[in-house]
C-alpha cells in the first residue's frame, strides 16, 4: 500500500534530523483535555508546548489519528475526513519556526519529488520571520491575518501558522490560496509564541515551540494524483466494496463509507454508543449511515459488510482483537434505531394537526417522546418501509 512509503519518508526525513518519534494515541484525549476527541497530533502534547519536558526530548515526530465533528456537514466532498491520519513534527524550544519552514519545503521537493513551481503558502501578516524564509527559498507567499493564526481554543498555546498549498486545478497555478480553489492545503507549521489567557490577553510562550501537521489522507490525494481522498488506495477496498453491497450515490457513498470506516475506528477505540458526550457522536454517525441506507430500502445493514473490509480498517489503525466488538455494537446500535423508528412512526400516526410539522411540533416530539427531528423527517418519508416490514427486527 502506497501510505506506507508515505508515512516512512516524513517520518525517517525528520528521525534523520534529530526527532524521536512518539507512540500513537487513541482518539480518546488525555485527562485533563477538555475536548471529547483527539482532534490533532499537538492534543497530547499540551501541556509539554506549555513548558513541561518532555521524556524524549525536544525533537519530536508521530502519526496520530484524529476525529473532527465540526466538519461533519463537509463529508461527501474531496478532501474531508471525519477520521483521518495526521502526520506531525515539533520543536519544543528546540529550533525556530524558519527552521522547520526550511524542513518542510526540503521534504516536500527532494522526499516526496514535489514540483517546487506548484507550491504557494499563507503567512500572518505579523509573521516577518516566516515571511523573509519562504522568500529566500522562492515560494510565492499570500499574507492574510485570521486564517493563519492558529489556537489550541479559547485558551492555551497560540501563534502565527504557515499553511503550505500545492496546485491541483487544471492547466498551469493561477490566483492565490484565498482566490482559486485550484489550491489544496496539506500542510500546515505553526510557531507557539503566545499563551492566551482566559481573559483574552496573549503572554509570550517561554520557550517557543513549532508544531507541524500534514493530513495524510489529504497528501496522498496530491501524491497519487487523484481528485478526492476517496480516490487514493486508503479508501480503495471500500469504494470497490460498498457499491456492490448498496446503490448509493456519489455523494451518499461518500458519507456511509467515511461514516463505517469511523465508527470502526472508534469502537477499536473504546468508545461505546450513548446519548452524551463521545457517545453520542458514534450513535449520531451510526444513524445517518442508517438513515441514508433506509431511504429506499430497510432491508440495507452493516451487517452485510465483509469481515475483510472491517480488518483492513482495524488494521490500518493497529486495533487489535476487536472485530467481534465492532459486529456487536453495529449490530445492537441497528437493532435500537429501528425500534425508535417503530416507535416515532407511532406517535406521529396519533398526531391530530394537519399540515407540515413546525418547529414547535419538532421541538415536543424530540422532549416528550425523544423523537429527535431528523428521525421525524425519516419516518414522515419513508415510514412506510418500516410499516410494510414488521418482520424486521
Amino acid at each position: 500500500m502506497y501510505v506506507d512509503p508515505t508515512v516512512r519518508t516524513f517520518l525517517d526525513f525528520y528521525r534523520d534530523r534529530g526527532h524521536v518519534r512518539l507512540p500513537e494515541s487513541t482518539l480518546i484525549p488525555p485527562p485533563g483535555d477538555p475536548v471529547l476527541f483527539t482532534t490533532s497530533g499537538m492534543h497530547p502534547l499540551t501541556p509539554y508546548i506549555e513548558g513541561r519536558p518532555h521524556p524524549l526530548g525536544r525533537r519530536l515526530v508521530n502519526r496520530q489519528r484524529c476525529l473532527r465533528t465540526t466538519d461533519l456537514d463537509e463529508i461527501g466532498d474531496d478532501t474531508h475526513l471525519t477520521v483521518f491520519q495526521m502526520l506531525g513534527s515539533w520543536s519544543l524550544g528546540d529550533y525556530p519556526g524558519p527552521q522547520s519552514l526550511t524542513w518542510g519545503y526540503e521534504l516536500l521537493r527532494d522526499g516526496f519529488g514535489m514540483d517546487p513551481g506548484r507550491l504557494h503558502v499563507t503567512v500572518h501578516t505579523c509573521d516577518t520571520a516566516s515571511l523573509r524564509t519562504w522568500e529566500r527559498l522562492g515560494v510565492p507567499v499570500e499574507l492574510t491575518t485570521d486564517e493563519n493564526w492558529w489556537s489550541n481554543g479559547p485558551t492555551g498555546p497560540c501563534g502565527p501558522d504557515s499553511e503550505i498549498f500545492v496546485w491541483t486545478g487544471e492547466g498551469p497555478p493561477r490566483g492565490t490560496p484565498t482566490t482559486d480553489d485550484g489550491w489544496t492545503e496539506v500542510w500546515n507549521h505553526v510557531t507557539m509564541r503566545y499563551d492566551r489567557l482566559d481573559d483574552g490577553s496573549l503572554r509570550p510562550l517561554v520557550p517557543e515551540c513549532v508544531d507541524t501537521g500534514m493530513g495524510l489522507e489529504r497528501m496522498l490525494t496530491v501524491l497519487q494524483n487523484r481528485r478526492s481522498v476517496f480516490e487514493t488506495d486508503v479508501f480503495e477496498p471500500w469504494m470497490t466494496t460498498v457499491p456492490g453491497l448498496w446503490t448509493l450515490g456519489d455523494r451518499d457513498l461518500r458519507v456511509v463509507v467515511d461514516h463505517l470506516r469511523s465508527t470502526i475506528v472508534m469502537i477499536g477505540d473504546g468508545v461505546e454508543p450513548s446519548n452524551t458526550s463521545r457517545g453520542h457522536v458514534l450513535r449520531r454517525l451510526v444513524r445517518r449511515v442508517l438513515t441514508t441506507l433506509w431511504r429506499t430500502d430497510p432491508d440495507r445493514t452493516p451487517g452485510d459488510l465483509p469481515t475483510d473490509l472491517i480488518q483492513h480498517t482495524l488494521d490500518l489503525f493497529e486495533q487489535i482483537d476487536t472485530l467481534p466488538r465492532v459486529r456487536g455494537v453495529l449490530r445492537t446500535e441497528e437493532d435500537r434505531f429501528r425500534d425508535l423508528l417503530r416507535r416515532g412512526r407511532q406517535v406521529l400516526s396519533r398526531r391530530r394537526s394537519p399540515g407540515p410539522l413546525t418547529d414547535d411540533d419538532y421541538r415536543d416530539l424530540h422532549e416528550t417522546h425523544g423523537v429527535p427531528r431528523e428521525l421525524v423527517d425519516l419516518v414522515l418519508t419513508g415510514s412506510h418501509l418500516i410499516e410494510e416490514r414488521p418482520d424486521l427486527r
